[in-house]
């Protein structure tokens, strides 16, 4: 009998010291759990290494060298370095030393990076890399060099897909979802920032749709992965090895932050361009604002976004939409400003049929209209040019009956200012928007059109006055030199 006790008494001290070792080996890693093992590399807990990672994915990323005969600095430098970001004190380090005669034509070389798309040769890289280039070179991981053919861009969003002539089977890049990353999340970013070709740098997201002001799609990936001139067009990649986004700019002077255009955004404008070598988006027919505090105070509304004007025979007149109503809804998906709307409108099909539901008087109203073709997004290489920007440095429009209505004048004639760049000629000459130009060194002016064909007969240097009203100060002429 004694003995039995005994036995149990031993047993039971061995399973404690079983269970002390076990816990202890947990603790340290030396035993694994199935939890573990399941447990995502891209998970948010930093990894031990990026060693596999890079491996795996530096095949895929391509070095993008280009030759463009022009007058002017290198367009990827000034991308990361110019305006809007403000003067750089390395550009005068840098002109001090090259000093670059901008009266002469000379070859530009820039440098920028891009990854494999597909096996077949398409790569994805910025519009700005590539835009214009006389002669496209392709470098890969292996050293083969390959000459290249631009199939589309888009300016609007910053992206082009070109195409490597002569290569087959070439190691396409996994496809991610930006969607799903988290602030917070590691990722990794390779390219060749200076010419420093497979140049490797990890941070963590740092934000998600950020608007840095360079253009109407504006919804960047913010990151403080290392990017840098001629990391352009290279991937930011999650720690599965897709690619999330795609490195596009940074702030001046801003250490460790960086920007990078959504893998769900892209890709779309990417099939576009690879199928039909442009990008078309969708246009409802309205100008629109956000709500800031007051407005949306007055409308007792708390997210949507202001409809300031519809162009007649367009889909949202036809569907009875009116200026002053506050679209909250596309399709079900809530609108919380006017980013979202041009968004979701822009990634419809063409010919689709949407319902709108919008705030009017305090009522909820919903209308059914055909989403139709904004022509002048419709940008490709080879085939259109990009849209041209007002030499005075102001944006014009015509005068709708209800732009003439809100100004609270009877005549339709002449144009009305939608935007003035700041340091630019209109802008130092006072002009501000809505501002409505009647005559340009005495010519009327009827219209946009007729606008800018007295605007371009001007010669560089010769005075320019506008004759034009604005709202609570009447009739004024501006004077201003080309």
């Amino acid at each position: 009998m004694r003995s039995i006790r005994q036995k149990k008494t031993n047993r039971k001290s061995l399973y404690t010291i079983f269970t002390i070792v076990a816990c202890f080996l947990f603790i340290n890693g030396f035993i694994s759990t199935p939890y573990s093992e399941a447990k995502s590399f891209d998970s948010g807990i930093k990894p031990d290494s990026f060693i596999e990672l890079a491996d795996k994915v530096s095949p895929s990323v391509v070095n993008i060298r280009t030759v463009k005969i022009q007058k002017g600095d290198d367009r990827v430098y000034n991308h990361f370095f110019g305006s809007p970001f403000g003067n750089d004190p390395r550009r005068d380090f840098f002109n001090r030393f090259n000093k670059p005669n901008r009266k002469r034509e000379h070859k530009q070389r820039s440098l920028g990076s891009g990854f494999i798309f597909d096996k077949e040769g398409y790569i994805v890289t910025n519009n700005h890399v590539v835009e214009n280039a006389d002669k496209i070179t392709v470098k890969l991981k292996n050293e083969k060099e390959y000459e290249a053919e631009i199939i589309g861009r888009d300016p609007n969003t910053d992206i082009a897909l070109i195409k490597i002539k002569g290569a087959k089977n070439l190691p396409a890049t996994k496809i991610g979802s930006s969607d799903k990353l988290k602030v917070g999340q590691w990722v990794m970013a390779i390219g060749s920032p200076f010419g420093l070709e497979h140049t490797v740098t990890a941070g963590i997201i740092s934000a998600k749709g950020r608007v840095i002001g360079t253009g109407p799609y504006d919804d960047f990936i913010q990151t403080d992965a290392s990017i840098n001139p001629g990391n352009s067009g290279g991937p930011l990649l999650n720690m599965k090895g897709e690619v999330i986004g795609i490195n596009t700019a940074i702030i001046q002077g801003g250490q460790g932050i960086g920007f990078a255009i959504p893998m769900d955004l892209a890709i779309g404008i990417i099939n576009q361009l690879k199928d039909h070598g442009d990008v078309t988006r969708g246009w409802i027919g309205v100008t629109i604002q956000d709500l800031n505090e007051e407005l949306a105070e007055y409308y007792n509304v708390k997210e949507g976004t202001l409809v300031q004007d519809i162009f007649p025979g367009h889909p949202a007149d036809e569907a009875g939409i009116k200026a002053r109503d506050i679209i909250i809804e596309i399709d079900g998906k809530k609108i919380k400003n006017s980013r979202d709307l041009t968004r979701i409108i822009a990634e419809k099909e063409i010919g689709n049929k949407i319902k709108v539901k919008v705030i009017r008087n305090g009522d909820k109203k919903t209308f059914k209209l055909k989403v139709a073709k904004r022509e002048e997004d419709r940008i490709a290489s080879g085939k259109y040019s990009p849209t041209h920007k007002d030499e005075l440095g102001i944006k014009v429009t015509n005068i709708s009956k209800e732009i003439a209505r809100r100004l609270n004048i009877t005549k339709t004639e002449g144009v009305v200012v939608t935007g003035v760049e700041e340091n630019g000629l209109g802008f130092d000459a006072g002009i501000q928007s809505g501002d409505v130009i009647l005559e340009v060194n005495r010519k009327l002016i009827k219209n946009v059109k007729g606008y800018k064909k007295v605007i371009k007969k001007v010669d560089k240097g010769d005075p320019i006055f506008l004759y034009l009203w604005r709202m609570n100060r009447g009739f004024l002429v501006v004077k201003l030199t080309k």
